[in-house]
């Protein structure tokens, strides 16, 4: 059975995106990439080089990964559209995973100037995929202003703690008809799984894997948590009870001693 989904029309299998920050080499990233078996992978736009005349990161990612540039580092809605505007100059892609921060100790984002910046964006015909917290009028906004998706974040970036509020992500879910992919404070498989059975669409972690000991298995640690989330998701699980309830049923053991004896006479 195909559990693929689409943005903007464009068909992912792998329900996993990773990012490209944080790894001790680029080599390393790319193994990364393999393993974890994403389909499509976030690259800060101020962060990587451009002009290719040295080795870059770019040069690592494999051929049929798709780039989604980000606004990594933006602190205004300005500063955002304007790295979104070099990152398709500089031939990435139109698709942007828009990122405006509003606080430097925290960096939570900037919901105002988020959406300040993905009405700008939208009109100059990018894809935007919108970093948010987990507000649910704020991913309503931007799902109706046109975003290909929103992306609330699970806790802050980096922090590794989980998804925090898993209601308010049910609400999102509940609210928006494009695809909702939990982005930041993934911390280990475990965290993976657990947003995946909310029902999102797919994850976005960076520093799990990279921060990882074994970064090159969190990678596929990741990948089967992902996996294993979404299929639960599907399954749907068993009812949370108060009580016991027994695997085997209860049965009169007189009665069934009764009926053995009148099948063996």
């Amino acid at each position: 059975m195909s559990d693929d989904f689409v943005i903007a029309g464009k068909r992912f299998h792998s329900r996993l995106v990773i990012g490209t920050g944080k790894y001790a080499s680029f080599a390393e990233n790319k193994a990364c990439i393999e393993a974890s078996g994403a389909e499509m992978v976030t690259v800060a736009v101020r962060r990587v080089n451009l002009d290719r005349k040295e080795e870059s990161l770019l040069d690592y990612i494999p051929k049929d990964v798709a780039l989604l540039p980000n606004t990594a580092g933006c602190y205004t809605a300005d500063d955002a559209i304007r790295t979104a505007r070099l990152g398709r100059e500089a031939g990435l892609s139109h698709w942007v995973k828009l990122e405006v921060i509003g606080d430097q100790k925290t960096l939570m984002p900037d919901n105002e100037a988020t959406i300040a910046a993905a009405k700008v964006l939208l009109g100059e015909g990018f894809v935007v995929l919108p970093y948010i917290s987990d507000d649910l009028i704020v991913a309503k906004k931007l799902a109706d202003l046109g975003c290909a998706a929103v992306m609330p974040l699970a806790a802050p970036i980096g922090s590794g703690l989980g998804v925090q509020n898993p209601h308010q992500i049910r609400l999102i879910l509940e609210a928006v008809s494009v695809p909702v992919i939990v982005d930041a404070g993934v911390g280990t498989a475990s965290d993976a799984a657990l947003a995946m059975e909310l029902g999102v669409t797919a994850l976005l972690m960076n520093t799990a894997i990279a921060e990882a000991k074994a970064p090159v298995l969190m990678a596929k640690a990741m990948k089967m948590g992902v996996e294993a989330g979404r299929a639960a998701h599907l399954a749907g699980r068993m009812p949370k009870r108060a009580y016991a309830s027994a695997s085997s049923p209860v049965i009169d053991f007189a009665t069934a001693a009764t009926a053995a004896k009148k099948a063996s006479a």
